[in-house]
């Protein structure tokens, strides 16, 4: 079974080199690539990855939004698995084997990385968990699922499901669509706990309140447009 990690970065010049040596690590021994989206970086993000050998990288000439980096991934990839991998060190590629090993003994279709099923994680902010929460209750309220986060990074299809789906969104509000298509797909869907280490803003955290809004009008459109 080849794996494909899809990571979309935009401005992450201080941590994209970490994560690629951390998937590296993570995938060592497998039948892995690594394609990484650079969605029209400005702050020397691109200089540093035409440096990293062995990815696969994809130039945006401009920024576009994670939901089109991951279009852009999810095309170039090869494997028979696909894994999205944040660049911003939020998310550990140790864990991994978690997020793969349904989808490797037949359970599953497609798996999510929860942040709440009990996985270690930093203390950060309550406004933004009870954002998440409601977010995710709205979109099991649509789609008839039973996460208990919708929004996480970590998410990983078989392939045959990615390529029944065609992803509209450009930005953050990637998330509750593929929630909603992944639903609609009727394939098996699995929730395992992983870590996490968020940042604050001050360290670099691009998602804000205008992201929630856009999240829930995605969450409304997408139960009733393809």
């Amino acid at each position: 079974m080849k794996i494909s990690v899809v990571i979309p970065v935009f401005n992450e010049r201080d941590t994209i080199a970490e994560v690629v040596s951390r998937v590296r690590r993570a995938l060592d021994g497998k039948d892995a690539e690594i394609v990484v989206v650079d969605d029209g970086s400005t702050d020397g993000t691109r200089e540093a990855l035409r440096s990293i050998a062995g990815i696969r990288l994809i130039e945006h000439e401009r920024n576009q939004g994670k939901g089109a980096a991951l279009r852009t991934g999810f095309a170039a990839a090869s494997g028979d698995v696909v894994i999205v991998q944040d660049a911003d060190l939020e998310y550990d590629p140790r864990d991994y084997p978690k997020l793969l090993e349904p989808i490797e003994d037949g359970r599953a279709d497609v798996v999510f990385g929860s942040r709440f099923l009990g996985g270690p994680h930093r203390v950060l902010f309550f406004w933004h968990y009870l954002a998440n929460k409601l977010l995710t209750w709205l979109s099991n309220l649509f789609t008839n699922l039973n996460l208990s986060d919708m929004e996480t990074g970590y998410k990983v299809f078989r392939r045959p499901v990615l390529e029944r789906i065609h992803i509209r969104s450009d930005r953050f509000n990637f998330e509750p669509e593929i929630t909603a298509k992944v639903a609609k797909t009727r394939c098996r869907v699995y929730e395992v706990p992983i870590s996490y280490s968020g940042r604050t803003y001050d360290e670099g955290k691009k998602i804000g309140w205008r992201d929630g809004f856009s999240a829930l009008w995605t969450i409304i459109k997408f139960r009733f447009v393809d």
